[in-house]
């Protein structure tokens, strides 16, 4: 009888011990499998005329579809978007936004035999009327430069499979950096996407969806081109909203710039320098003379700082940053994400993140400008699902935009690296994970309630 007392003694505290380990476990996640990184607080009144254009998860009912899966690609353009099969409530944002006179009246551009924008004639490219951002006219309001002595990380034209090497070394680092990304190439790279904002806790920011030259665009092209590019960022994110973009090619001007403020509520971020490692993959320059410029750079002035257009679109163009990296500790610079420059946070709708970096925003404006962008993302992922139920659109073959040649904005020179195609559409493992840790945990407490049964038995027959 003692023994037995012993053993009751001995097995007790390792039922209470599994009990509470089983209580702690995760549980598996079906439908949302980016839940780190959760703000500290929500700027997403409801008064506030962004809430109906992506509404978070907890107030429009919507389940966010696992990143990777069919039915989180389903619902997206595969191309360049149609302007005429737009969500109605981003056309009448457009509208709205056109009637108030917020949106100049200037013409689209169209490309010259060098590939640089051009405009007609009655139009000056650096004007304040036009304001070209190829021509290297900027805007108030739009980020050039970043506060003194601080070097502003960011990367464009991801998620790509070289995007890896890139996020492995920011995170052996210890480096946030913003991630200006191109629509098409989220939904080719899911795995790499969750790699940046789930693992490395990095920032995402709209690159628009398949990488055009935006001064060439309708309005509605335009929208598209924003819009898509946001609703997938919001969707993959547990409901972000992204707070910035960059023109790709640097190529925007007052209208497109309008466009994205007044009806999106985006800031354009531009730089001040640029390495041309785009065209490391084409001839268009070597890393001895992107190191060189990096070298020189990170020696020279530190006012202003320094925001640098850097890519993760090739092997070569991630080694550069990697090889110039000890630079920047060796001149005293400081490392902020971009998107972080202003001691807010990377969204428009989160007040604060629980992320490393991540300070206190002002709550977002309440404008007349940004209006009305969705009618909830319910309908979105209501089509999403029946779309995954046969062939998924998000399945078929990438956009062709993204991969077009591209040339240089400033002289027509080199052709940017085409974007990746492979599809990497596999899930994330965190649900096989915490599936299997469950069930070794529910092994070993069904041992112990065993063992106590044994014991239990053993005392009645005593």
């Amino acid at each position: 009888m003692a023994h037995l007392i012993r053993l009751f003694l001995l097995l007790l505290p390792i039922y209470d011990l599994a009990c509470s380990a089983r209580s702690i476990l995760p549980a598996a996640e079906h439908n949302i499998s980016l839940n780190k990184r959760l703000p500290a607080a929500w700027h997403h009144r409801e008064d506030h005329p962004v809430h109906s254009l992506f509404r978070r998860e907890s107030t429009d009912g919507v389940q966010y579809a696992q990143v990777g899966s069919p039915t989180w690609s389903a619902p997206y353009p595969t191309h360049s978007p149609d302007p005429s099969n737009l969500p109605q409530a981003w056309v009448d944002a457009l509208d709205a936004a056109v009637s108030a006179g917020k949106i100049p009246d200037i013409p689209q551009s169209t490309m010259d035999a060098a590939g640089n924008p051009t405009y007609p004639k009655s139009f000056n490219p650096t004007s304040d009327e036009v304001c070209s951002g190829t021509y290297k006219c900027r805007i108030d309001g739009d980020i050039w430069d970043a506060p003194d002595g601080v070097v502003g990380a960011c990367f464009d034209d991801g998620p790509l499979p070289y995007s890896t090497k890139l996020y492995e070394f920011l995170q052996e680092q210890g480096v946030h950096a913003t991630h200006f990304m191109i629509g098409v190439n989220i939904i080719n790279n899911a795995d790499e996407f969750v790699m940046a904002f789930e693992t490395n806790e990095d920032d995402i920011a709209v690159h628009t969806w398949t990488h055009p030259y935006m001064t060439t665009l309708s309005n509605l092209q335009l929208v598209g081109e924003f819009g898509w590019s946001m609703q997938l960022i919001h969707n993959s994110t547990g409901g972000r909203l992204p707070r910035f973009w960059r023109p790709p090619y640097g190529d925007t001007d007052t209208r497109v710039r309008a466009i994205a403020l007044e009806v999106f509520g985006l800031t354009t971020v531009m730089w001040n320098h640029d390495t041309e490692d785009w065209s490391l993959t084409t001839g268009g320059t070597n890393l001895s003379t992107v190191h060189a410029s990096l070298a020189e750079w990170y020696a020279g002035p530190q006012s202003p700082g320094l925001i640098i257009l850097e890519h993760e679109l090739s092997n070569l163009s991630v080694q550069a940053y990697i090889d110039a990296f000890p630079f920047i500790g060796q001149n005293g610079w400081d490392v902020v994400s971009v998107a972080r420059l202003d001691n807010a946070s990377a969204y428009q709708n989160v007040a604060g993140d629980d992320g490393d970096g991540g300070g206190d925003s002002e709550e977002v404006e309440d404008t007349d400008s940004v209006l009305a962008f969705q009618a909830g993302a319910a309908g979105l992922m209501s089509s999403a699902n029946a779309s995954a139920s046969g062939t998924s659109t998000g399945e078929s073959n990438s956009a062709t935009g993204a991969a077009a040649a591209r040339t240089s904005s400033a002289t027509g020179t080199g052709a940017r690296a085409a974007s990746a195609t492979s599809n990497h559409a596999a899930a994330s493992s965190a649900h096989k994970s915490g599936t299997a840790e469950q069930f070794q945990f529910d092994a070993f407490l069904a041992w112990c309630t065993i063992c106590l049964g044994g014991f239990f038995a053993a005392l009645a027959i005593l």
